[in-house]
């Protein structure tokens, strides 16, 4: 009986571990075999331990070229759909316009729509409009479906906001840019970095669009996705190991560093 009354006062907490441990899984599993030295050209069965992969990362010709350039496309991506998506969700919370609604609609359509029918959509524009396929086309096909996300996540931040305290400012004689640089940037700022985050991961991660639209352009998901065809390389893995530290390491920072505001500001 006590182990029963302990699971259920524990059930949430024991369910919320296990979902966590599934999801990490996977990323033990690419952890791991990043230390692989594998027989053959597949790395998909322990052999023994080595370090080689991770001496030389880009052993394998193309990777750190296909990995620079979906960094380059997901950061400028980030930027454009940032600046654009911030804009658009000030404007669909603070503003009142004609087709409001209709827009709403539509800023939310690429986040329902399946990534098949917007990449072939936007193949068919691109190809209409006779543009070259290449850099230049995947980074405005990833600007426009990242900037959904973005809209979403800074107007859930802006309609939370208090109006009153930029009400506050402009009584204390701020004008409209120091009330928006000084009171509504910083309150808006969780909202804006969460959307960028976003729009980086989903950016960097894309295939099915990228692939569409790339012409003879090659980021890192389209050199995974090659590279299983012939056999992947352990390269691949150290990679993936990296950026998932990195990513952990930042989200470990970013809450060390709120709680101690949290604390000083109290």
């Amino acid at each position: 009986m006590a182990l029963v009354h302990w699971l259920k006062r524990h059930l949430v907490v024991i369910a919320g571990l296990l979902t966590l441990a599934y999801l990490l899984l996977p990323n033990v599993v690419v952890t791991v075999f990043s230390f692989n030295s594998p027989v053959g050209r597949f790395n998909y069965e322990w052999q023994e331990f080595s370090t080689d992969a991770w001496r030389d990362p880009c052993g394998v010709s193309g990777l750190c070229g296909s990995l620079s350039l979906s960094l380059r496309i997901a950061v400028l991506a980030t930027l454009g759909a940032t600046a654009l998506g911030t804009a658009i969700a000030f404007a669909l919370v603070r503003y009142r316009f004609r087709a409001r609604g209709a827009v709403n609609a539509l800023i939310f359509l690429p986040m329902a729509m399946p990534e098949v029918v917007m990449a072939a959509s936007l193949l068919t524009l691109f190809l209409n409009m006779g543009a070259r396929l290449g850099f230049w086309t995947v980074l405005i096909a990833h600007i426009m479906f990242c900037l959904s996300f973005v809209v979403t996540a800074v107007k859930a931040r802006v309609m939370s906001m208090d109006p009153s305290l930029e009400q506050a400012a402009q009584d204390l004689y701020a004008g409209p840019f120091q009330t928006f640089l000084r009171v509504t940037l910083p309150i808006a700022a969780p909202g804006i970095a969460a959307g960028a985050l976003l729009a980086f991961a989903l950016s960097f991660d894309d295939f099915i669009i990228t692939n569409f639209n790339a012409g003879s352009t090659v980021t890192f998901p389209m050199f995974v996705w090659g590279s299983a065809q012939r056999g992947t390389p352990v390269q691949i893995n150290v990679v993936g190991t990296a950026m998932f530290v990195v990513a952990v390491l930042s989200v470990l920072a970013a809450t060390v560093v709120g709680n101690r505001r949290r604390k000083q500001g109290a």
